[in-house]
């Protein structure tokens, strides 16, 4: 009489282990796609608290928008030079895959009146697709696969 075995075969757990692979190889392009989705909208609302920032600045010293981002960062008391409007790594000018800088327009008799944001994914089709642009007017544009300026597609 036969020995009764007990466990799975081999031709069973080679089974298992394709059906586990199949699903990985669906799973896993769709984590990396919503990672970036979750950067990118990420990196447009820091532009949005930059931009409120900038306003808030402008507003409140009189003396324009800020001379770089680094005037937004915390502080113990707010001054000019910090005038704690943001956290510390938005003023570092990176987060969530996305680099950030900062250009102050030229100084009008001490004044700046302008200012230009860029948000750029650190990697380009790992962090983020769509490079990102705003100025003083608040309105968010968006170019996919290169760096995003003033005329291109806003986002609604």
């Amino acid at each position: 009489m036969r020995n009764k075995q007990k466990g799975f075969s081999l031709i069973e757990l080679l089974i298992v282990v394709a059906i586990i692979l199949i699903i990985a190889a669906i799973a896993i392009p769709n984590l990396l796609r919503s990672r970036m989705a979750a950067n990118e909208a990420s990196a447009v609302g820091s532009l949005r608290t930059l931009n409120t920032a900038c306003v808030s600045y402008s507003s409140t010293y009189g003396i324009g928008f800020p001379a770089a981002l680094g005037n937004l960062a915390p502080a113990a008391a707010a001054t000019a030079a910090a005038a704690d409007l943001i956290d510390q790594v938005l003023a570092g000018g990176a987060k969530s895959g996305y680099t950030f800088t900062y250009t102050p327009g030229a100084a009008v008799v001490g004044v700046i009146p302008t200012y230009t944001i860029r948000a750029d994914p650190n990697t380009q089709d790992v962090t983020g697709v769509r490079h990102f642009f705003t100025d003083q007017s608040g309105v968010i544009r968006f170019k996919v696969g290169a760096a995003a300026a003033v005329g291109d597609t806003p986002i609604s």
